[in-house]
């Protein structure tokens, strides 16, 4: 093939791949395109072995004809396969198309159950003055819920928990006292004993501010240096840790089976700062906790030398708390599962 002859074919082979490559809609005859025009049993490929046939003085000319073939063949093929990709993208795109009109998805963090924030915190503060935690099963026995507490089986102080019997010795908690006496069981009567015991408890209330279930958060301290100035002034931290430091706090002679002598401790109402409304039934003081020097008689019966060893012991409700703290108005709302009233408690 002279140097003339093979001008006269790549002009026909441009001609024949412009004419063909405008008919290609798809990437299947897009391939075809390619095997036809630069496979390896295209033209192109023929006409790179006939170089050799070639004579040397028109060489280098048919070499830059060939080269100027196989580039336009190649221009042809890339700039169509670039216009099928980018056809492919906008239908894809439009497949897939997204209003961004619309509102977007934001996954919000949950919020602390009031509840929980309230055992946290007092967890929170005792830990701080080196208690130690210990919690017990919601089912307990006789015992460890009442005889050991002093409660005998005749004592009208059980009147006060009317509770939930299982069978004829075993019953739902009616307070975490219970704990304590697994926790001094442990101890088998040797001190020092500083631990709180929070949990949920089950009597047969039902009202407002009562429940069948609500929660305890009990305290013990054995020791042999425990004395009623160390409880009056652990309560006092306390409160005023949950209610703010202007709170006023007060202790009122009372009665516990487990203690003697016992006090009920109020604070001063943070609504109307003593001066008396509803919250506090117009007595400036709202009652919060019972308290007291453990009972030598619980010392006896859980192992302890009560001439070696004296102690004190408090009780605080939890939803109690919860509810002045929060302003909650019933203690129902503890147990709704309601979203909307636990979202108000979140820390923004």
């Amino acid at each position: 093939m002279n140097l003339e002859e093979f001008k006269k074919k790549s002009e026909e082979e441009i001609a024949l791949a412009q004419k063909e490559v405008d008919d290609v809609k798809d990437e299947n005859s897009l391939n075809l395109f390619k095997g036809k025009f630069l496979g390896k049993n295209s033209n192109l490929t023929s006409f790179f072995a006939s170089m050799k046939t070639v004579p040397n003085e028109e060489k280098k000319d048919f070499g830059i004809l060939l080269t100027n073939l196989k580039t336009k063949l190649n221009a042809f093929f890339q700039k169509k396969e670039e216009e099928l990709k980018q056809i492919a993208l906008n239908h894809r795109l439009e497949k897939e198309r997204v209003d961004i009109t619309l509102p977007g998805y934001q996954k919000e963090l949950g919020s602390k159950h009031p509840f929980y924030a309230i055992v946290d915190d007092v967890t929170d503060f005792f830990l701080g003055l080196g208690y130690d935690v210990a919690e017990g099963p919601d089912v307990e026995s006789d015992e460890n819920n009442f005889e050991l507490m002093n409660i005998p089986k005749d004592h009208p102080a059980r009147d006060m928990q009317d509770s939930f019997s299982i069978d004829e010795t075993t019953i739902l908690r009616s307070h975490t006292s219970c704990v304590q006496a697994r926790v001094m069981a442990v101890a088998k009567g040797q001190g020092p004993i500083k631990v709180i015991c929070p949990g949920k408890v089950y009597r047969r209330d039902n009202d407002a501010t009562h429940s069948h279930q609500f929660g305890q958060i009990e305290g013990l301290v054995i020791s042999e240096d425990a004395t009623f100035a160390n409880l009056l002034e652990t309560l006092t931290l306390l409160l005023r840790h949950l209610f703010g430091d202007k709170r006023e706090v007060r202790f009122r002679p009372s009665f516990f089976p487990f203690t003697e002598p016992s006090v009920e401790a109020d604070i001063s109402c943070f609504e109307c700062n003593g001066k008396g409304c509803s919250l506090c039934k117009h007595t400036g003081w709202i009652e919060i906790l019972g308290s007291g020097m453990v009972n030598p008689n619980v010392l006896r019966l859980n192992g302890f030398d009560d001439k070696k060893y004296k102690g004190f012991a408090f009780g605080i409700g939890i939803d109690r708390v919860a509810m002045l703290k929060y302003g909650i108005d019933d203690i129902k709302r503890f147990y709704a599962n309601d979203v909307n009233f636990i979202d108000q408690f979140r820390k923004e």
